[in-house]
């Protein structure tokens, strides 16, 4: 595994990382804490030492699957690893709705019972990176940045981030207390946030990519006749898993086969290889439940594209007809 400085801000980590979400949200049924505490090991094992999880990822009947997960599980690697965690969000899981509805709370007092919390599922007295998970319309930044300065204060958090956040939420919040890491769901089929690369590179911030396989598909592991559980599998209502979607795709997975024959690798693996190539200060989280795929991922950290190739695969997308992508769901503005 290869490691690189996530921003300017001191902080280093595998130049891939695992998030850590779909072991217990969003894709299917939580997974069996004994086999994702083995793959975790393994992942270690492998030079991962970033790992992204969430105080919601979690089941209605185990809310903080996820970080309670980790927290054995990476317990004996504590000193070797960065964890991240998020606070500022809820899914209201009562509305019979999937994908739940989002709702944001940022206040202050929720932000300091969300640290405490987080430390306790994930049996540390620190957290490595903290994130907002999503923007509270209803709390000004600079009131969640002063919080977030506290805690880093404190020793509670060591650095602190922004997900799916605006540029002006991002100058405004490092303004109070200097971002470490924005993160985002980025990948060839979701490219809107290049716009931020600039103020990202500017104030040395840099990219988490969350979802930088597109949920998947881009591992070209999937087909037409692929289906997936409505009721705890999100991928059931991404676009770009309908069963039409795989011929609106048949330019874009042809490009990553044919490149990914050029360079001797997987389609995965060059599209994590895209993103790594494009700036140094990118560091993409795949998930996955499989030891086999941990080792795929880890391996796009060694494959090398010119500036020149990422330019005319960028080209290329930019060209080309694609599905739709599932963009995240809207959180609540009031």
């Amino acid at each position: 595994m290869k490691y690189r400085d996530l921003g300017k801000r001191g902080l280093r980590v595998s130049a891939v990382g695992l998030g850590c979400m779909g072991m217990s949200h969003a894709y299917g049924a939580s997974a069996d804490h004994r086999a994702m505490t083995e793959l975790l090991a393994r992942a270690v094992d492998l030079g991962y030492d970033f790992f992204d999880t969430a105080e919601v990822y979690g089941t209605p009947d185990s809310p903080h699957d996820n970080e309670e997960l980790l927290g054995g599980a990476l317990k004996p690697f504590r000193d070797k690893v960065v964890v991240a965690t998020k606070f500022g969000l809820r899914f209201d899981v009562e509305s019979g709705r999937v994908p739940y509805p989002l709702l944001p709370d940022s206040r202050p007092q929720t932000i300091r019972s969300s640290v405490e919390g987080s430390l306790r599922h994930l049996q540390t007295d620190y957290i490595d990176l903290y994130y907002q998970h999503r923007p509270d319309p209803q709390v000004p930044i600079e009131e969640v940045a002063g919080t977030v300065a506290d805690l880093i204060r404190e020793g509670k958090v060591l650095y602190w981030g922004l997900s799916e956040a605006s540029e002006e939420d991002i100058r405004r919040a490092t303004a109070v207390c200097p971002l470490t890491a924005v993160q985002d769901r980025y990948s060839m089929m979701a490219r809107w946030h290049e716009a931020l690369f600039p103020t990202l590179e500017e104030l040395g911030i840099g990219l988490v990519a969350f979802s930088p396989l597109a949920n998947g598909l881009l591992s070209d592991r999937y087909d037409a006749a692929s289906q997936f559980d409505a009721g705890t599998d999100y991928r059931a209502a991404m676009p770009q898993f309908q069963p039409d979607s795989y011929e609106k795709n048949r330019e874009l997975l042809g490009l990553v086969r044919r490149i990914a024959r050029e360079k001797n690798a997987t389609p995965a693996q060059v599209s994590l290889a895209w993103m790594l190539c494009k700036k140094p200060w990118i560091v993409p989280i795949p998930g996955t439940r499989r030891p086999d795929r941990l080792q795929e991922n880890a391996a796009a950290a060694d494959i090398a594209l010119t500036e020149e190739e990422v330019e005319q695969i960028d080209r290329t997308l930019d060209a080309m007809p694609m599905s739709g992508v599932y963009g995240g769901t809207k959180a609540a503005t009031a």
